[in-house]
């Protein structure tokens, strides 16, 4: 887990570098032919192509992919305009997030102690966002639409039946962002490439590909309940690899808030783990 965070960071640092001499759509089309490529390969290689999807799979698919293209176009924005460890300190509210959105959309039970979790760690995130005048980045509205449509992704995933393989799913993804990056095209002035820029786009290609491999062998292979505070190392890469690579560092308000998320998120996962545990030995909760 705290690979696939390191991946995904990586290849967040790539996209960020990226951004400063070529525009979003291009970006996108071009990391998603690369990313179909790979993963179209992978499900290939493991003779995948031929996997049927009942309808209601077919539509949960599409309403994850919906919530992937969106979740790139918004967070990718946002980077290009905040420093990493910012952007990657808004997502640690995704917990927070995806635990409210299950209650209120999919009717799980969600306790006092979670509710108070979920307030808290509002808290923190304004803190990160500081609306006002004096902190706020427009562009933190994008970070926060990019919690929102990850919420959805996820929320759409837990329902996709366990047959459907992951991958398949991730290039359904893959191809979606790519045609986001087209649809983009006609309202951007595209670039030559230089070799650092298609050196720049294979790392981010081959991150993003090692990012999901690594998750698929988590949740296979791990405990969900002990591995999932291990996502917030994310924000620890963000923190380094924005330093070294741009010289950016939060403020200590900006920490502040992201300890505070960070903490009601572990919470939140907490919880989720003692309920689980609970309905399992045949407890009421």
């Amino acid at each position: 887990m705290t690979l696939s965070m390191g991946c995904y960071a990586l290849n967040d640092t790539c996209m960020k570098a990226l951004g400063t001499d070529l525009p979003l759509g291009q970006l996108l089309f071009l990391r998603g032919v690369l990313t179909s490529i790979l993963v179209g390969g992978w499900v290939a290689w493991h003779g995948q192509w031929r996997v049927r999807l009942i309808s209601a799979d077919w539509r949960r698919v599409a309403l994850r992919t919906a919530g992937e293209v969106g979740a790139a176009f918004f967070f990718i924005s946002a980077l290009f305009h905040m420093p990493l460890a910012n952007a990657t300190a808004i997502l640690q509210a995704l917990p927070l997030t995806v635990a409210l959105a299950a209650a209120v959309f999919l009717g799980e039970p969600l306790g006092w102690r979670r509710v108070s979790a979920i307030l808290v760690g509002f808290v923190g995130v304004l803190l990160i966002v500081r609306p006002g005048p004096e902190g706020f980045n427009a562009y933190t509205l994008f970070a926060l639409a990019a919690v929102a449509m990850i919420t959805l992704r996820d929320l759409a995933t837990r329902r996709i039946a366990g047959s459907v393989p992951t991958m398949v799913v991730v290039l359904f993804s893959s191809l979606g962002v790519m045609l986001l990056g087209s649809a983009l095209g006609p309202f951007e002035t595209w670039l030559a490439l230089r070799p650092v820029h298609v050196g720049l786009l294979v790392l981010s290609a081959l991150f993003i590909l090692l990012a999901y491999v690594l998750t698929v062998q988590v949740m296979r292979m791990g405990d969900a309940g002990a591995t999932a505070p291990f996502r917030y190392t994310g924000l620890l890469w963000a923190l380094v690899l924005g330093y070294l690579a741009f010289g950016d560092w939060p403020t200590a308000i900006t920490l502040l808030g992201a300890c505070i998320v960070v903490a009601t998120g572990a919470f939140t996962y907490y919880r989720e783990r003692v309920l689980a545990r609970a309905v399992a030995r045949g407890y009421r909760c």
